[in-house]
């Protein structure tokens, strides 16, 4: 007697770059992300005059053919700043979410893990969660005085509890799965348990937040570089250039109305890229 086995094949899942790039929002975003980087990044290159020239017969240009973003209330052009500015604004971010991340998720896997320390980790990261991230930057700034480094230590201290709550969730859901307790019956040790089965499986939450959290972040530090506590003149960076343009914002606009249209579109990539990645990354949502 012979047996026919017929093989059923899942259909391929299309892969997490094609998902982002199949819908139009997405594309668009992460499109404009890769592009701020860029921007960024070749910001020396880019820029056509120095972030620092000031020409005095050109103050308060409008943009034009020689200026096309225009010149601030000191002469220095608009589009050279801005492309400075984007590189200290996401280095704050990035700094401050990758101080903050790193913290927040070691905090949420020990609590996850090890269940005695839990409740102290959470009460600790309750408190913290009590604390706006203004308030922080208010009493930082007090401390070591204004400035980046303010910015970048209040960031990472607001993403910390935050970071924290996501990991412990996401590794309380894997550490209830089968495969964890059978590794534990084989004898593997707590580092190795969570280095190669709890942090792999947590990584796509994890990366979706820290996606929109940085969006957070980027506003955040640049409303406290507007009220004064972050970069210092004569650093460029969008939220201190919105607030230098506040003077002459009925006469000449474009200074502050030119980076916080820069915030703007930054911030809101990041937030629809991150709520893609959620889409892409989500097995329940994959066709």
């Amino acid at each position: 007697m012979s047996t026919t086995v017929t093989e059923i094949v899942a259909p391929a899942r299309p892969g997490t770059l094609k998902i982002l790039l199949r819908e139009p929002a997405a594309a668009v975003s992460l499109t404009l992300v890769v592009l701020v980087i860029l921007a960024a990044l070749l910001a020396p290159w880019l820029a056509p005059y120095d972030p620092f020239d000031t020409d005095l017969m050109a103050v308060m240009q409008p943009p034009d053919g020689k200026y096309l973003l225009g010149t601030d209330g000191q002469g220095r052009d608009m589009l050279s700043r801005m492309l400075f500015g984007l590189r200290v604004t996401l280095a704050m971010g990035a700094l401050s979410l990758g101080i903050g991340g790193v913290i927040g998720v070691a905090m949420g896997f020990a609590a996850a893990y090890y269940r005695r320390i839990d409740g102290l980790l959470m009460r600790l990261a309750d408190i913290m969660l009590s604390f706006p991230a203004i308030l922080f930057g208010l009493a930082i700034a007090a401390i070591f005085g204004p400035g980046v480094t303010a910015v970048v230590i209040a960031l990472a201290v607001a993403t910390v509890p935050l970071m924290a709550r996501i990991a412990r969730s996401t590794a309380l859901v894997v550490l209830g799965q089968d495969y964890i307790e059978a590794a534990r019956a084989q004898g593997m040790g707590d580092a190795r348990l969570i280095w190669r089965h709890l942090m792999p499986n947590c990584a796509s939450p994890i990366l979706v937040f820290a996606t929109l959290r940085f969006g957070q972040v980027i506003l955040l530090g640049s409303a406290l570089s507007f009220l004064g506590l972050g970069a210092q003149p004569p650093i460029a960076e969008l939220g201190a250039m919105a607030a230098q343009g506040r003077t002459f914002l009925f006469f000449a606009p474009h200074i502050s109305v030119i980076p916080a249209v820069g915030i703007f579109v930054v911030v809101l990539a990041f937030n629809v890229l991150g709520d893609a990645l959620r889409d892409a990354l989500d097995p329940r949502l994959r066709i």
